[in-house]
């Protein structure tokens, strides 16, 4: 399965790995395999062979294996996403503290956050190809995007809003505890419906913003307007409600892995996934705050 951030793309519990995900497909010969995205599912073959619970499963809900050595916990991903999402903060407030943002120094600190951003984003792109989880690649990435988040931050709380990047770290925070709320009270219901329609919100999103950034590149100003003034505003909405709705994929994909009895490792694809979904909702927080205290 592809990572509900489509900016990047990971393996996630698919059937390419054999663990649980929207991208389960028959398999010739063996039992029906029936999913809360698909309860309808043919005859198939055992995409969990390695899992001896996956033939218990209820229809129309995943297996409750139980514990198992090796087997990917809510714990093992906890402490990977926090693992992940320490060294990004600790690299974001080394970037912040070390590299000024005064008139003098705030081209080179630009440059340096610009760069960082871009090796951040190959990494998580060869992580993205890779099939197995690099715990190395994954905290490489966090620490690069922790620089660029430390650099584009001081840059927007010191010029712009003072505060923006406590207000954006709250808000974030906010959606990430509303989202988990929400999903574990069964209110927002993650099937395959859901999946296709956040996929294509998304990635026509992504494309607008693309044709936004050409015009302002090779036209000037603010391009068609999607990032700065009232559309702007709409537009990081918008950005902030699909990073909502990425995390209830990443959500759903933790709980199809531990469910199915993913490897272990797997759990450093849910943090690696978890931090790309909250990184893009603090940028979006943190643009939007730009836009409302602009001139």
């Amino acid at each position: 399965m592809r990572s509900s951030n489509p900016v990047f793309s990971r393996r996630g519990f698919g059937r390419d790995n054999g663990y649980a995900g929207f991208n389960t497909a028959p398999q010739a010969g063996g039992p029906a395999v029936a999913t809360q995205a698909n309860p309808y599912a043919q005859p198939t073959g055992n995409p969990y062979a390695q899992n001896p619970y996956a033939q218990q499963q209820q229809f129309g809900a995943p297996p409750q294996a139980p514990a198992a050595a090796g087997r990917m916990t809510i714990d093992d991903v906890v402490l990977r996403t926090a693992s992940t999402l320490g060294v990004l903060v600790v690299t974001a407030a080394l970037a912040w503290a070390l590299l000024p943002v005064d008139d003098a120094n705030i081209s080179r600190a630009y440059g340096i956050g610009i760069g960082a951003a871009l090796i951040g984003m190959v990494l998580a792109l060869v992580q993205s190809f890779k099939r197995k989880a690099s715990p190395a690649l994954i905290l490489t990435y966090a620490a690069f995007e922790g620089v660029f988040l430390g650099v584009i931050s001081n840059i927007v709380d010191n010029r712009i809003a003072d505060g923006a990047a406590m207000q954006a770290v709250i808000g974030t925070m906010a959606v990430f505890a509303g989202v988990l709320v929400a999903y574990k009270a069964g209110w927002i219901r993650v099937n395959r419906r859901f999946y296709g329609f956040v996929m294509a919100a998304a990635l026509g999103f992504i494309l607008l913003m693309a044709v936004n950034l050409l015009f302002a590149v090779f036209g000037g100003g603010d391009g068609l307007g999607f990032r700065s003034g009232p559309l702007g505003i709409v537009f990081g909405v918008i950005g902030i409600l699909l990073g909502a709705c990425f995390l209830a994929l990443d959500f759903k994909q933790v709980e199809d892995g531990i469910a199915y009895g993913a490897p272990r490792e797997e759990a450093w694809l849910a943090a690696f996934g978890l931090t790309l979904t909250l990184v893009w909702i603090y940028l979006e927080f943190l643009r939007l705050i730009s836009i409302l205290n602009s001139d």
